[in-house]
């Protein structure tokens, strides 16, 4: 009897020294940081909008990042993950660099719109991370009036070559969101604004 609770002394200490050994999880967000206003966007205008939920490909929707390998392999990464579901990132980021670079207002979910306010749905379709590459959206969006008139539909596939390491591999990704930010910005605020608008060269 004493042999077996020595050793299940010795399997408890092991257990808990594995435990000891597990390094810690880190968590990333697209969000950018809070500060102070950007300067509005060449071209750009003020403007209200309501942003609807984005939806991501089922491959990448996962709490953990998900990394490419190769032409075929993935690697899904347990230690580092999304600190919200990663649509909720993308909209979260997209809705921060709006209100940073076009001086625009989120007002989704609020009962008195404008009648310049706009609607903009965001679907993407591929969000690729290779470390030390690239990360890469390739999305479809679209932008209309939100008392009526037609929808305005573009696309965008944005690349941006990142460093080793998964925070620049993150960075990049933010950086690639500002870009789009730009994009949609430029479209919304005309549509807004009743001014001509046109989706940009992919």
């Amino acid at each position: 009897m004493m042999r077996m609770g020595y050793l299940g002394l010795a399997v408890a200490a092991l257990a808990v020294a594995a435990c000891g050994s597990v390094p810690p999880t880190r968590y990333y967000t697209l969000v950018p940081p809070a500060g102070e206003g950007g300067t509005l966007a060449p071209g750009g205008s003020p403007f209200q909008f309501e942003l609807l939920p984005v939806a991501v490909p089922a491959q990448v929707d996962q709490p953990q990042l998900v990394v490419r390998q190769g032409a075929q392999g993935v690697a899904v990464l347990q230690g580092e993950r999304w600190i919200a579901p990663l649509g909720e990132e993308l909209r979260g980021a997209l809705s921060a660099d709006l209100g940073r670079d076009f001086h625009a207002q989120d007002v989704s979910g609020l009962p008195a719109q404008g009648a310049s306010t706009v609607r903009i749905k965001l679907d993407v379709r591929r969000f690729d991370s290779v470390p030390g590459s690239y990360a890469y959206l390739d999305a479809a969006w679209s932008v209309r009036p939100l008392k009526g008139g037609e929808p305005l539909a573009c696309t965008s596939r944005i690349s941006v070559t990142v460093g080793e390491g998964y925070d620049a591999l993150v960075q990049g990704h933010q950086q690639a969101i500002a870009r789009l930010a730009g994009q949609v910005g430029a479209v919304a605020g005309a549509v807004a604004n009743g001014q001509p608008a046109h989706c940009p060269a992919s």
